[in-house]
């Protein structure tokens, strides 16, 4: 049975943690959340008042931590933790304060290599479905589907907004929204691997469309390259 790589890029609030999770489950596949694993690392340097401007200091920090992603039962169901050096950080790395720094630390050329060998060896065996924002590109170049994912700033915004109320955060709209194009900005250019979609992926705009049809068309481009449903 053939076990394909499935690379899901684009900008934040775009849903490719939402949808990879999803896809992977149609699959039976291994979900890898690459954002979770820098904010990790940024977390871990605002707990140790690192200067977010050394990058030496970064680069040492993400060289020395243990990242794991680990699926854990929860109420009948697996679902995705992040373990930073023996700790489950699942919750603390979605702070508001990490999501304002993330892409500063993810911008570091040494973090960004440390991060993308885990990575790799994550995917090493097939049958991975992978989203950040350099997959396509730089971590799985050849990965049999590679997608970039995209919204308007103001839906991307607004999905952001209704994940944060859900967990009983109170985030300005406007606000969120004007983060939101800051993060792209910074992401888009950074010196090292910024997100740009790759030349051999499809452009999945998702601003109109429903979760469920999101889902439904990656799975279908999925078989149609040799993946298998579970």
């Amino acid at each position: 049975m053939k076990k394909i790589s499935i690379a899901l890029d684009g900008p934040a609030g775009s849903g490719k943690s939402t949808v990879a999770k999803l896809v992977a489950q149609k699959f039976d596949y291994i979900y890898i959340d690459t954002g979770a694993m820098y904010r990790a690392i940024t977390l871990k340097a605002l707990q140790q008042n690192v200067d977010l401007s050394n990058e030496r200091q970064l680069v040492d920090l993400a060289e020395q931590s243990d990242i794991q992603l680990q699926y854990l039962w929860e109420d009948g169901q697996s679902i995705l933790h992040t373990i930073l050096d023996g700790l489950d950080v699942s919750e603390a790395i979605r702070s508001i304060e990490v999501t304002n720094n993330v892409s500063v630390v993810a911008s570091v050329a040494g973090v960004r290599d440390a991060m993308v060998r885990l990575q790799q060896a994550m995917a090493q065996s097939g049958g991975v479905v992978m989203d950040g924002r350099d997959i396509g590109t730089v971590v799985l170049p050849n990965a049999e589907l590679k997608i970039f994912l995209t919204a308007s700033v103001e839906e991307r915004g607004k999905r952001r907004w209704l994940e944060l109320k859900q967990k009983g955060i109170d985030v300005d709209l406007a606000e969120l929204i004007e983060q939101i194009k800051k993060r792209d900005f910074i992401d888009s250019n950074r010196e090292v691997n910024p997100l740009r979609q790759a030349e051999d992926a499809l452009l999945l705009d998702t601003t109109e469309m429903t979760l469920e049809a999101v889902v439904e068309r990656i799975v279908n481009l999925a078989k149609e390259k040799g993946a298998v449903l579970k």
